[in-house]
């Protein structure tokens, strides 16, 4: 079994003790995000482990716990974001010197092939050009260089609540927004993932795409995983087949996974954050989440069933109340 340590919110960066006393007790429940009361559990313990992603923009609070998970064998890598926005785009994160130092010590310490950076979103704006990327990915790749194997790259998407966000900022500060994947910018596009892939190559990185439908292969850009079963077998020398991730997007290629996390809880207040309503909500779900619970937000009354293994099977879900 795969863990996704989370695509719904920052785990390293905010739920570093929680995510640990999970490891401790061997266990986690997670919460249908669509439908709250639907509740599973599932085994956290290192035989029914065979993979740890990490998804964070500020894995530096987790670092202290890497021992203790490193003592227990378990297999982890991380998927680290770095993108050098205005902070407006960018309010709750570190400075970008900080973070990338942050990166290196991570690599330092369990190897530059466990940890994978994404420059993702990319936001083309008028605050944000083209060659604004072009300049930051040339700062970044450059110290960067020698931490990391591969960059994963996706274009923002105007999801209903990430637009509400956009038309309110166009608003208030006259900034605008494009899609550079449109038929109109396709030249341009394909220009810019050109001039990527040769300041990254150059640097020793090569480059893939997350979920993306347009091809960039021309490029030198390859549809690419980031729950990479692929990775996962060379690294930990794990002999299993997990197959696709149905859940995901259509143009996901991830291997099949658990995520442990919720929506509408991670603090940093990205303009482009699909996994957030609004702040309001993360606040109010906030003031339920205790590190003793084996939710990461909520309690529940009752208990359910331990998957520990065969996660894809057909079974009903628990009916429980949250409160």
């Amino acid at each position: 079994m795969i863990i996704s340590a989370s695509r719904r919110t920052d785990i390293p960066a905010y739920f570093g003790r929680w995510f640990m006393k999970r490891i401790e007790e061997g266990y986690f429940y997670t919460v249908n995000p669509f439908n709250q009361n639907q509740v599973r559990g599932f085994s956290l313990l290192r035989e029914d482990v065979d993979a740890i992603i990490f998804w964070t923009k500020n894995p530096e609070p987790f670092l202290p716990y890497l021992d203790f998970l490193n003592a227990r064998g378990y297999a982890y890598y991380f998927l680290y974001t770095i993108n050098d926005y205005p902070s407006l785009f960018e309010p709750g994160l570190p400075d970008i010197e900080h973070r990338v130092d942050t990166f290196r010590n991570l690599s330092r310490r369990i190897s530059r092939q466990r940890v994978i950076w994404r420059y993702d979103p990319i936001i083309i704006s008028s605050l944000t050009p083209v060659d604004y990327h072009l300049e930051r990915i040339e700062k970044l790749s450059e110290m960067l260089n020698g931490y990391t194997r591969r960059v994963i790259i996706s274009f923002l998407d105007f999801y209903g609540k990430v637009k509400k966000r956009l038309i309110r900022i166009e608003g208030q500060q006259g900034i605008t927004f494009r899609d550079i994947r449109g038929d109109l910018f396709r030249e341009e596009l394909f220009d810019f993932a050109r001039e990527f892939v040769r300041i990254v190559k150059s640097k020793g990185m090569h480059v893939q795409s997350c979920a993306e439908a347009v091809d960039l292969d021309q490029c030198g850009i390859i549809h690419g995983s980031c729950v990479d079963e692929d990775l996962i077998r060379n690294l930990f020398a794990v002999k299993k087949t997990f197959g696709r991730d149905n859940h995901q997007r259509r143009n996901c290629m991830c291997a099949r996974s658990v995520d442990l996390g919720m929506y509408d809880t991670c603090r940093a207040g990205c303009i482009y954050c699909y996994a957030n309503l609004n702040e309001k909500k993360v606040k109010s779900n906030l003031k339920i989440h205790s590190s003793a619970s084996p939710l990461l937000i909520g309690k529940l009354d009752g208990s359910i069933e331990i998957i520990s293994e065969d996660f894809s099977r057909t079974e009903a879900d628990s009916q429980l109340k949250l409160f």
